[in-house]
């Protein structure tokens, strides 16, 4: 307020600044300028090839690509675009000698500098009379103050504007393996919308706008990423899903806007959220108000990719905006049920594309594409490494392939240090150390000619590195084969009809018109071998295998153990062919509505029915289940088209006996005198199974091991099992199976084989009704 002249207030506090209005002069070359604009010129500069460009050509670039200019100021357009190429050549220090741009540009860019600070400054001042109340409508496009004087100014900014990082990845297809089974997805569903969104356009249509890539870690979903924006040549914006999540309120939706804007700005572009489930979980089951809104802001910016006008007169200009303006959004997580439905509707993630682990050729050409810079043996065979890691998956394989070269260069030192036999561990050490003092220098090329990446080398680091889908249920194929079994010749070729013939030749099978089965129940007397034979038929297959012992799907939360059933076949879906064995399946699915079931049981044998049941579909998921107690499994899971192929292990005749004694003696020195066909004739040895066979020939180890102690003699000296070893082993080691339970299993395989169901009749014509219980009087 002014003061009234001719009155002294003695109280007033002077400064300095109260006897006049202190305005800060504007820096000569500072403008006022939508932020989009900005960054849509920085991206015209950033992809010319043809020398330095004039306003006039940067004008005409930004109307063919941007219509909505075309609605605008033509003059106040220009100003603009002057005012940004200024302030984009002071920032670039390092062009200022460079005297050789032409001549028509500068004097263009000069002439209209005048002008473009004259408009700003009407600019400025009009937006401070405004009053704020006006404001209620359609907010204006913000503008942004660009200083000179900073080096990280928003016109050159590399990192696509709004401090969002941009790269153009040089990864391409072929330098993936493994993906041919998605490539024609990946085409359909982001090389044409990006290449080609005029087509989309004249049809009519929405192009793709988002794809989810699922699976499990390390199965290349990051580098598939990148290498659709290699191919494409595209603008790569890639973030981290937590990277999002910010302390203050209102900065994660800030900077998803911020994203898309930058995005757009770069169009065509692809944006790659990492870690996607971290930030879009559902939103009825989480507590935190943040993650919904950062939820519904994602929502948001996908919806925003999709043309749509503020009116009808603006529709067909926003189509062609749109078009020209190609963004596609690709998710990453290992959790796909984790997401909000949302997302996953059409219009949003309209695909979702599975990586799941790959099989062996997938594993093959892995390989190659990793060890392509990698000097190696000629007489390296990459199937035969992809033979022996099922289970594994890209990442894998890379830290194979890191652990064989380790394992490579300590070969090459080992043979360059002597060592001593006498000399202890320490001593040893010390020796190489001083070794590697004297030897400093630098390999030459001679030296380092004859090294290679060898054979044993990759042999030895297969055994070393664990594969991180063993974490997610997953089980790495056993080393059990057909040779470590010594009998059940039948029952092996049964199992090589049912699982291992169909998926090794598939086209056969196709073209006969036979439908693989779909699962296969080993039933009989514990220890007859049915774990054994799965293995070894995992292991013959060359596929995935998956192993649940039945207890371990059950959880005490309501949901939890259908969700562990469901996730065990969506595993197996998205890494077929795959193996899945369940080892004790009456645990896992009894009989419903028994007395002894619950609430629980029932829920997960329904869960099982279901998933069984969609099988029929996916050829190359095989069930194998085991059991010794058949009699107690729901006969709906008996039925045909679930596990319909039901396989009984019998006992071990006397000529498989003599098999399984001479098999699990392979490794056990044995003296002369020991003849197996005698210990298999021998009146004792009926009703031993294959696990009471082992337990034998083990336990005569021992007794040869314990006489061989007490007798005293050189313990440097052979250890041989003799038939005496074996004779005291009869007196220990007795059957396990009783010959009423033999009865007992002989008659439920008559049942099962005559027709399934009928264990259930036969058990309640035995059982009569209990009668009802009198009342008290």
């Amino acid at each position: 307020k002014p003061e009234t002249s001719g009155f002294f207030n003695p109280w007033r506090r002077w400064s300095p600044w109260c006897s006049y209005k202190m305005v800060k002069r504007r820096k000569k070359n500072t403008f006022i300028a939508d932020p989009l604009l900005v960054n849509r010129v920085t991206a015209v500069l950033e992809s010319n090839l043809d020398g330095p460009l004039t306003s006039d050509k940067v004008f005409d670039i930004l109307l063919s690509r941007h219509r909505e200019y075309q609605r605008k100021s033509q003059k106040e357009l220009r100003n603009a675009i002057s005012a940004i190429l200024i302030q984009s050549r002071q920032n670039n220090a390092s062009s200022a000698n460079a005297g050789g741009a032409t001549s028509d540009s500068e004097d263009d860019i000069q002439d209209t500098e005048d002008k473009s600070n004259m408009l700003n400054s009407r600019l400025y001042k009009e937006s401070r009379k405004r009053p704020r109340e006006s404001q209620g409508g359609p907010s204006p496009t913000p503008v942004k103050r660009v200083s000179s004087n900073k080096s990280s100014s928003a016109v050159i900014d590399t990192t696509g504007g709004n401090g969002v990082k941009v790269s153009r990845p040089t990864v391409r297809f072929c330098d993936m393996g493994g993906i041919e089974s998605c490539l024609q997805d990946i085409r359909e569903l982001c090389q044409y919308p990006l290449s080609h969104p005029e087509i989309y356009d004249h049809l009519g249509i929405e192009p793709p706008r988002g794809i989810l890539l699922h699976g499990p870690p390390g199965c290349g979903k990051t580098m598939l990423a990148r290498a659709i924006a290699g191919e494409m040549g595209c603008a790569f914006f890639s973030i981290s899903a937590p990277e999002i999540v910010s302390g203050m309120s209102g900065e994660s939706e800030e900077k998803l806007r911020k994203l898309f804007e930058s995005a757009k700005a770069n169009a065509p572009s692809i944006i790659f959220l990492d870690e996607i489930d971290a930030i879009t979980g559902k939103r009825e089951s989480t507590s935190r108000g943040m993650e919904r809104r950062i939820v519904a802001q994602l929502l948001t910016c996908m919806d925003s990719l999709r043309s749509s006008g503020s009116n009808e007169d603006d529709a067909s200009d926003n189509s062609m905006d749109t078009c020209n303006e190609s963004v596609l959004v690709i998710g990453a997580t290992n959790r796909p049920d984790a997401l909000d439905p949302a997302l996953r509707r059409a219009g949003r993630f309209d695909r979702e594309i599975p990586m799941g682990i790959p099989d062996s050729d997938a594993r093959a050409r892995i390989l190659e594409c990793i060890s392509s810079s990698m000097r190696l043996s000629g007489d390296f065979d990459f199937h035969e490494i992809a033979r022996l890691t099922p289970g594994f998956v890209g990442a894998d394989l890379n830290a194979v392939a890191k652990e064989a070269a380790v394992i490579a260069v300590n070969r090459v030192f080992s043979e360059l240090i002597p060592e001593s036999s006498n000399a202890s561990a320490l001593e040893q050490r010390t020796m190489a150390s001083e070794h590697l003092k004297q030897h400093d220098g630098r390999f030459t090329k001679e030296q380092l000619e004859p090294v290679y990446v060898k054979m044993p080398d990759f042999l030895e680091a297969v055994s070393k590195v664990q594969p991180s889908a063993k974490r997610e249920g997953f089980a790495t194929v056993p080393s059990v084969t057909w040779d470590d079994i010594g009998s059940l010749s039948s029952v092996r070729e049964e199992l090589s009809m049912a699982i291992t013939e169909p998926i090794k030749n598939p086209k056969l099978f196709s073209s006969m018109g036979l439908s693989v089965p779909a699962g296969v129940l080993l039933y009989g007397p514990p220890g007859c071998g049915k774990t054994m034979l799965a293995k070894a038929i995992a292991n013959s297959s060359g596929s995935n295998f998956i192993s649940i012992k039945g207890p371990e799907l059950l959880n005490k939360f309501v949901g939890e153990s259908e969700r562990a059933v469901r996730q065990v076949f969506a595993r197996a879906r998205t890494s077929s062919p795959c193996v899945v064995f369940f080892d004790e399946l009456d645990s896992l699915c009894p009989r419903r509505g028994s007395d002894g079931s619950n609430g629980v049981s029932e829920r997960v044998v329904n869960q099982l029915l279901t998933e069984m049941d969609g099988l029929e579909e996916r050829k190359n998921v095989f069930v194998i289940a085991a059991t010794n107690r058949p009699d107690i499994i729901d006969p709906a899971m008996l039925r045909p088209g679930r596990l319909d192929k039901l396989l009984y292990v019998p006992m071990p005749t006397m000529k498989d006996r003599c098999e399984i004694l001479k098999t699990c003696a392979r490794t056990t020195p044995m003296d002369d005198s020991v003849d197996m066909e005698t210990i298999a004739k021998s009146n004792k040895m009926e009703g031993f199974t294959g696990a009471d066979l082992a337990a034998l020939v083990r336990e005569a180890a021992v007794n040869a091991l314990r006489r061989k102690i007490r007798s005293g003699d050189d313990p440097s000296a052979s250890i041989q099992v003799s038939m005496e070893d074996f004779e005291d082993a009869l007196k220990v080691v007795t059957p396990s199976v009783s010959p009423r339970d033999q009865k007992l299993y002989l008659n439920l395989r008559s049942q099962l084989g005559s027709r399934r169901g009928n264990i259930l009749e036969n058990e309640d014509k035995k059982a009569p009704p209990t009668p009802p219980k009198k009342k008290d009087k």
